[in-house]
């Protein structure tokens, strides 16, 4: 018997006979200049009479964003990576006119020398199951294509042979936990919104994705919008709801352009409207444009955000499932659970539960970024190792340095250090480890990340999205920066440890929406698994890693100096004076830290940080 993803993965396998020619149109491809390739690729089967009989479609994300611009050539299904407009000519003689693969322009794996001609036989693909990435990277974004591989066939199932409740109760036997952060149960959600009294209802998704490094949601909706559209629809008549609306930050314009595309060929099809597939229900969707505040991925800021004023948080209860937009019961889930509702109404629950653990059923999508060789969209079932991850899929390391910690959740999770690479990535395996989901950023970091500084940068970042409306948030989260850039700058006490961690307990219990709860989670997670480099910091005025420079500047020890100027001839910032006889000094104001005198000094007579030559002794 055939798993899920693999009856799914042979569906979009196109017919022998079509030929095509698939470019990813995802943001990191069309930075690298996927536009200028695509028009080469155009004029050259132009030039060779060619353009009808191979086109040129651009799709959504293919995944492997350190290796673009790529396309994929069918039927073969041959993929190029990093790409240049001059390699258009190549493409078109070499394998469309003369059927022969190019060699040079394969992935080639650097450590084995192995050329890989389809994606399925690369790593970075071998180990995942693309399940709400079904259509991404290959099947375009539009309504005749989502259509060939059987797009709103969910929903003709559900209007036509399922009441609401039993859509719901399917939802429910799914075990389906939503994928925007929380993990709530989705189908307990939407029960709850349809027992909500209201004379109208509505369903929201929330494509508000505001993680630093996270691309789950966007890429969704650029590279499969309908699919999305789909899962609305289907949520709108299980609640009981007429409108739906997509949050998109402006920040996303090729989300919204594709979501407006979309819902345009919807409501051509009838997919979209008043009486859909004349089946008696109506529901229609507009999208609406985010500023971009981190906070309005909270449910109740994004209400306040719809409605037309400032994206502030408000005590809940009452929820929005009873009361949210207008003052009316509102669903709200985000893209990625969407996503997986038409799979779930098509293809039945139980067959959705194949995939992941119980508790933690179907698949996840994460933005693997930061010190990992392959960076980019990968979906893999839930409570697959981390291990997994890093290694298998995102090909380990690069420069063969050590893997330190990942942080998973975005700001609002936790950095898990070395001894947590075999965790199941899970809801409630990343919880128990001080961790989170989130939406699922996942970044990796080497050896030569200061773990205090991480938490320093998180909190910058959530201290600066704090709408201000509740005091612990607003100033806890400015009193807990002043502490972790005192501590940064060597004028930290052991104290201060102490002082993090109340604070962060205040918080957790005191503010008024998840992202004051959540946003002491880097420091209290780094402080429980990387407390050494905190000391380090506080007690020796040295950082670990190098990073912080007020802590690694050099400083010369008078009593090894021998006057001898070698370290102010090599100054490139003219930091350091001194005359015979007299131990030499360094201007803290004017040194850049870049150690040339550490190298030239034959004495060894200038150290960095509180230990000399600290680097050396801490590795």
């Amino acid at each position: 018997m055939t798993t899920l993803w693999e009856e799914i993965a042979a569906e979009r396998i196109p017919p022998e006979a079509e030929h095509r020619i698939l470019l990813c149109g995802g943001v990191p491809c069309t930075s690298l200049g996927c536009k200028k390739v695509k028009e080469a690729l155009e004029q050259e089967l132009e030039s060779n009479g060619l353009k009808e009989q191979v086109p040129v479609k651009e799709v959504g994300c293919i995944g492997d964003c350190s290796l673009g611009p790529s396309l994929i050539v069918y039927p073969e299904g041959i993929i190029y990576y990093r790409l240049r407009p001059e390699d258009a000519a190549t493409i078109v003689r070499e394998h469309i006119i003369q059927g022969r693969v190019v060699e040079e322009l394969l992935h080639r794996d650097p450590d084995t020398e192995e050329r890989f001609r389809q994606q399925a036989e690369m790593p970075y693909y071998r180990s995942q199951v693309r399940l709400v990435l079904r259509n991404c990277g290959v099947v375009p974004p539009h309504i005749e294509e989502y259509m060939k591989y059987r797009g709103y066939a969910a929903l003709a199932r559900a209007l036509a042979e399922m009441t609401p409740e039993q859509v719901i109760e399917e939802v429910k036997n799914s075990g389906l936990r939503g994928r925007g952060g929380g993990g709530f149960p989705t189908g307990l959600k939407w029960e709850l919104t349809r027992a909500a009294p209201g004379e109208s209802k509505y369903v929201i998704c929330n494509g508000d994705e505001g993680d630093p490094g996270a691309f789950m949601d966007r890429s969704i909706l650029e590279g499969d919008p309908h699919s999305v559209l789909e899962g609305m629809i289907i949520a709108g008549y299980a609640v009981g709801a007429s409108q739906g609306l997509i949050y998109v930050r402006a920040e996303y314009p090729q989300a919204v352009r594709r979501s407006q595309e979309a819902i345009a060929e919807a409501r051509k099809m009838n997919f979209l409207g008043e009486n859909i597939l004349e089946l008696g229900f109506n529901f229609d969707i507009e999208v609406r444009i985010g500023a971009g505040a981190f906070v309005c991925g909270e449910e109740t800021a994004l209400i306040t955000s719809v409605e037309g004023t400032r994206g502030d948080p408000g005590p809940r209860p009452p929820f929005p499932a009873q009361k949210g937009l207008w003052g009316l019961p509102t669903l709200i889930n985000n893209v990625e659970t969407l996503a997986n509702i038409p799979l779930i109404i098509l293809h039945g629950a139980e067959r959705f539960k194949e995939l992941g653990r119980p508790g933690n059923s179907g698949t996840k999508v994460f933005a693997l970024a930061g010190k990992v060789k392959h960076t980019g969209l990968v979906e893999v079932p839930l409570g697959t190792p981390l291990r997994t991850l890093v290694y298998d899929i995102g090909g380990g390391i690069p420069g063969g340095k050590r893997f330190k910690a990942a942080q998973t959740g975005g700001p609002s999770g936790g950095c898990l250090g070395e001894e947590y690479l075999d965790i199941p990535m899970d809801y409630d395996s990343l919880a128990q480890a001080g961790s989170m989901m989130g939406s699922g950023g996942l970044i990796i970091m080497d050896e030569d990340t200061c773990m205090v500084d991480i938490a320093r940068f998180y909190l910058d970042f959530t201290q600066d999205e704090s709408c201000g409306k509740c005091t612990p948030c607003r100033v806890g989260t400015k009193r807990m920066l002043e502490i972790l850039e005192r501590i940064t700058r060597g004028r930290g006490e052991e104290e201060d440890l102490e002082r993090l961690y109340q604070l962060s307990m205040l918080l957790k219990n005191g503010s008024l929406c998840g992202l004051g709860r959540s946003a002491p989670n880097p420091v209290l997670s780094t402080l429980r698994h990387f407390k050494d480099e905190y000391l380090a910091h506080i007690r020796e005025g040295y950082c670990p890693a190098g990073v912080c420079t007020a802590l690694n500047r050099p400083r010369i020890l008078e009593e090894k100096c021998r006057s001898c100027g070698l370290c102010a001839r090599v100054c490139p910032a003219a930091a350091i004076t001194g005359e015979k006889g007299v131990p030499y000094r360094i201007d803290p104001a004017l040194c850049n830290a870049c150690r040339q005198c550490i190298e030239e000094c034959p004495f060894n007579a200038i150290a960095t940080g509180g230990v000399q030559h600290a680097h050396a002794d801490h590795r």
